[in-house]
């Protein structure tokens, strides 16, 4: 990985046009743009499609950066990239949840549902994967899929005729958002059981104690954990 001052080198060169340092940046940059993206997918466009969008975004936040303001260049284009995939997605049209995850979203909450007439509990992440045989990271996304509207273009019930994308209040600060979509960018890095608890900790909002319920072990090995992965995430990004 590129260090700051040779970030910043690149940076000065690209804004001259110099092309091989664009390409330098954005290859040093993939799996930021790759992590990014991951959240659009099944959404109606291809992932190729994503990526070129991201990449897009990442050239507009280079030409635009002022390393005056002191900010790290990938906090400042997190926003760039991501409002360039979303402006894209929302002048394209509806924003889809795939036929795989629908059925998916199906034959869990069918499963939930008997699970819980039968012992009177919630099935963890775990025993829905292993008798569903789904992946359970697809678990977790099928899960989430069903909060998602069919679309945000549709116009709202009011006088201005508002879209329903412009109506959602933020529910963290943009900061926030922030490190939690810079986070993705470890994910592939840790093992299974790590980035497990990472997901759920930061995208599904879980809990340490509904974590370690989950998977069987204590709140403290958790929260261990969660601080191991956060102090590498300070040291790489």
């Amino acid at each position: 990985m590129l260090n700051v001052e040779d970030t910043l080198y690149h940076i000065r060169r690209a804004k001259e046009g110099d092309n091989a340092s664009k390409e330098i940046l954005l290859n040093n940059n993939s799996l930021l743009l790759k992590s990014l993206i991951r959240r659009f997918r099944g959404k109606g466009v291809e992932y190729d499609d994503l990526y070129q969008l991201a990449s897009i975004g990442f050239l507009k936040a280079i030409n635009n950066f002022d390393e005056s303001f002191g900010v790290r260049f990938s906090t400042y284009a997190v926003p760039m990239i991501i409002g360039e995939v979303k402006r894209f997605l929302r002048d394209d049209g509806s924003i889809k949840v795939s036929r795989l995850i629908k059925a998916q979203s199906s034959a869990i909450n069918k499963y939930i549902e008997q699970f819980k007439g039968k012992s009177g509990e919630s099935p963890t992440i775990e025993q829905i994967s292993k008798d569903l045989k789904i992946d359970e990271g697809d678990v977790v996304i099928a899960l989430d899929s069903s909060k998602m509207p069919v679309s945000l273009n549709e116009t709202a019930d009011d006088e201005n005729k508002t879209e329903l994308i412009d109506k959602i209040p933020a529910a963290i600060r943009e900061d926030d958002m922030i490190d939690k979509i810079l986070l993705k960018t470890l994910l592939d890095k840790l093992p299974p059981r790590e980035r497990k608890i990472i997901f759920l900790r930061y995208y599904r909002d879980n809990t340490q104690s509904e974590i370690a319920k989950m998977m069987g072990v204590s709140q403290v090995q958790i929260s261990r954990i969660e601080n191991k992965v956060i102090e590498q995430l300070r040291i790489e990004i």
